[in-house]
């Protein structure tokens, strides 16, 4: 009965390592078709709208040649320049809705494609979607002379890992990190919470090991339903980042619908943070920039 036992147990134990290794290589395999859910042209929302009128078509290269799509939106009134970031799934213009209402708040908005997405060339990684991001920024600086101190970088979901990357080694005037998430481990464990697999997981997207070292102003928005990315992981991020920071909570909204569901007071959220960044900047003795945002 003992043998029985033994070898019931060593039997267990083996189903339990093989689903492991399993899991392992399924994952690693399929990565990017995890992280990465692209639409390319001409696939997407492409339907009538106004912002479409006042858009530059905008073409740039990465530092390895590949080819990039962006739109540039300009206003009469602008009072920055939001650099936007967005997440992992659809293209930009999925965002068009969102950007007609951003509009309103006197933003020249920048929304690019990464590699893969849209119009975008190549096919999307880590290291290449870091690199997007930064000739994102170069073209604002380089190419339309927008000065740093004027620059928002704006980051949702993955995004915001693109955002925090860019803040992490040029100058902003401000960042704002929505349904950000602290890392890809953090995310692997909460999607695969009974089997260990985040080692398996080889990107990295480690906002938490930056934000501490971020002393531009941060605007942290999040869903308190989101589905996605749990709100308590919002939470993390926000605890790690250094001052001057602010968390704003978007009641009720999920992962999708923040804008949506914020309404009116999540605009105006974001509008008082450019107003306190661009106060600042004004007087540099005032010592916490978003002390008025509620």
């Amino acid at each position: 009965m003992k043998v029985k036992v033994v070898m019931t147990i060593s039997h267990v134990v083996g189903m339990t390592l093989l689903l492991l290794l399993c899991s392992a290589i399924l994952l690693i395999s399929c990565e990017r078709w995890i992280v990465y859910h692209p639409y390319k042209y001409p696939e997407g929302e492409w339907g009538p709208s106004s912002s479409l009128d006042s858009k530059e078509d905008v073409r740039f290269l990465a530092d390895d040649g590949v080819v990039l799509h962006g739109w540039y939106f300009s206003s009469n009134r602008s009072n920055a320049t939001l650099l936007w970031f967005h997440g992992n799934a659809g293209n930009i213009t999925h965002r068009l809705d969102n950007i007609e209402i951003l509009k309103r708040l006197n933003l020249d908005i920048f929304i690019f494609d990464y590699r893969g997405y849209g119009k975008s060339e190549g096919e999307p990684n880590e290291k290449g979607i870091y690199l997007d991001s930064q000739a994102a920024y170069d073209w604002l600086v380089k190419v339309k002379k927008i000065i740093p101190k004027n620059i928002i970088l704006f980051g949702r979901s993955l995004g915001g890992i693109c955002a925090i990357e860019v803040a992490s080694k040029n100058p902003a005037a401000g960042i704002i990190l929505e349904s950000v998430f602290p890392s890809a481990d953090k995310m692997a464990r909460k999607m695969f919470p009974v089997l260990p697999l985040s080692w398996a997981i080889k990107s990295r997207f480690d906002a938490i090991g930056k934000v501490p070292d971020l002393k531009l102003p941060k605007l942290f928005l999040h869903g308190t339903q989101d589905e996605v990315v749990p709100y308590n992981l919002g939470r993390e991020l926000f605890s790690a980042a250094a001052e001057p920071k602010i968390f704003y909570d978007i009641k009720g909204a999920g992962h999708n619908d923040t804008f949506l569901v914020g309404g009116t007071d999540y605009f105006n959220a974001i509008a008082q943070f450019i107003k306190n960044i661009n106060s600042l900047q004004i007087n540099k003795n005032l010592d916490n920039p978003l002390t008025n945002l509620s």
